[in-house]
């Protein structure tokens, strides 16, 4: 069955301060419509441009992930994706009135809160998935961390970080289900060893630092006046250090919540890849640099494989044979140029034309070297989306394509060639109007696609 996308079902705001900007920073999570994806909107920039949470725009790691498109940045959003994939959202629209998001206590859970209170609601269109079939995978030498997804049936992960320190060696969390990430990942905070807090203040990078952002690890002996002098600096109540080598402050959720909030940042980074996930997810010693880069390889993946020829199996029973579509389109004998449909649901169809040299365009098209002509790759291209819309109706209707754009052929056709042809509605169907995106393929190279918009009319006897 397939799962209808999800947005907010009303909006809510978030307030904090940024961690490396120190300013206050509000964010206004808003519902968005069907095919929205995440965006975040600079309203406090002119024009209020608008950053796609992608991958492609990634510009820095080195503290957070940050974006950046013509000029307009967003920062540390890692945090507020996780939460939003997480609680099963899709597309949301995040205005925000600095270049980071707030750090919070340096979780998801403010996020995750704020949105159960909001709500969640179904939309009209189909999720789509980015469904692992064969492994994934990268190694990245500078970080030594290694990432790969597998098939699964769900959206799963394992990560495991390792660090040369007495306190913090070797962890591993799992999350055996996203439907999980509230109760068992949400809350889980970002953590820091006290050498790179020092190093950080000392050099004005977190200037909305507080001992209450993070997990803080001693690992090597500290003074106690060094300790002070920390506390001192971020406006805190001063501390000690707990016998497991961590401050005082605060108590961990979990024993091993360091290794669950990288899980958490490992869900935030590939949210950048644009799609939902189904698969399982390793990672060994992630960070925002190895997680963007996977994050990049899977989007490229992706978009190689929605543009991969639909596998069709000669062997499978048509879902229309030649007779069903003759019943529903009124082209005939020379100018039908479909003759199966191998796949159909809601908004796409697979068809396919094995191409003679009995076809009569190649009486002149030419005599001593068969090409199809594009004109008929459009045609056919056409009919098969006619006959998506027309499978739909329960009354006799026609489709009159009105508009043709974005044509490319990149490959001649011959005789002899199978052509598949796959068309996609690009929108729902309105006020009679159906929008699609059509692709011919010869074997698993593409031909031929374009651009249609079809006008559906009642039939009147």
């Amino acid at each position: 069955m397939l799962e209808k996308q999800k947005t907010l079902a009303n909006p809510f705001k978030i307030e904090g301060k940024g961690l490396h900007t120190g300013v206050m920073v509000t964010m206004n999570f808003l519902p968005a419509p069907v095919n929205h994806g995440f965006k975040f909107k600079r309203v406090d920039l002119e024009h209020q441009p608008i950053i796609d949470a992608d991958v492609d725009l990634v510009v820095d790691t080195s503290r957070g992930t940050l974006l950046e498109k013509e000029g307009a940045r967003i920062g540390t959003i890692e945090h507020a994706l996780a939460a939003l994939i997480g609680m099963d959202l899709d597309n949301v629209l995040i205005e925000v009135n600095n270049e980071e998001a707030p750090i919070m206590d340096g979780s998801s859970k403010y996020f995750v809160g704020a949105i159960e209170k909001a709500g969640v609601v179904e939309q009209e269109a189909d999720r789509e998935y980015f469904e692992i079939t064969e492994k994934v995978e990268i190694y990245d030498e500078k970080s030594g961390s290694h990432i790969v997804a597998l098939p699964d049936d769900d959206y799963r992960l394992n990560v495991m970080i390792s660090f040369p320190s007495a306190v913090l060696s070797n962890q591993y969390a799992t999350l055996d289900s996203i439907q999980d990430f509230r109760t068992e990942v949400a809350e889980c905070r970002t953590f820091v060893f006290v050498r790179e807090i020092e190093f950080l203040l000392n050099h004005n990078l977190i200037k909305g630092g507080d001992l209450n952002n993070a997990i803080v690890i001693i690992d090597q002996e500290i003074s106690q006046e060094a300790l002070d002098r920390l506390a001192d600096l971020t406006n805190h109540p001063r501390v000690e250090v707990k016998p497991q080598g961590i401050l005082n402050n605060l108590d961990l959720h979990f024993d091993n919540e360091c290794a669950r909030h990288k899980l958490l940042d490992v869900i935030g980074d590939l949210a950048l890849c644009g799609k939902r996930i189904k698969g399982r997810v390793i990672a060994s010693k992630p960070g925002h640099g190895p997680n963007t880069i996977f994050a990049k390889e899977l989007k490229r993946q992706w978009l190689k494989e929605k543009e991969s020829a639909p596998k069709c199996n000669p062997n499978d029973k048509p879902l229309m044979d030649i007779n069903k579509i003759r019943d529903l389109l009124p082209h005939r004998y020379p100018f039908l140029m479909v003759d199966k449909i191998v796949c159909i649901n809601e908004d796409e169809i697979v068809g396919v034309k094995n191409v003679t040299v009995n076809e009569p365009f190649f009486q002149g098209h030419f005599p001593e070297e068969p090409v199809m002509p594009g004109v008929m790759l459009i045609e056919a291209m056409a009919q098969c989306g006619g006959l998506l819309v027309l499978s739909q109706k329960k009354e006799k209707y026609s489709t009159y394509f009105i508009r043709v754009d974005n044509v490319k052929f990149r490959q001649k056709v011959v005789p002899g060639d199978t052509l598949i042809f796959k068309l996609k509605l690009t929108s729902p169907i309105r006020r009679g109007i159906a929008n699609m995106k059509g692709l011919t393929y010869v074997g698993d190279k593409i031909v031929a696609e374009g651009e249609f918009m079809a006008q559906i009319v009642l039939k009147t006897d």
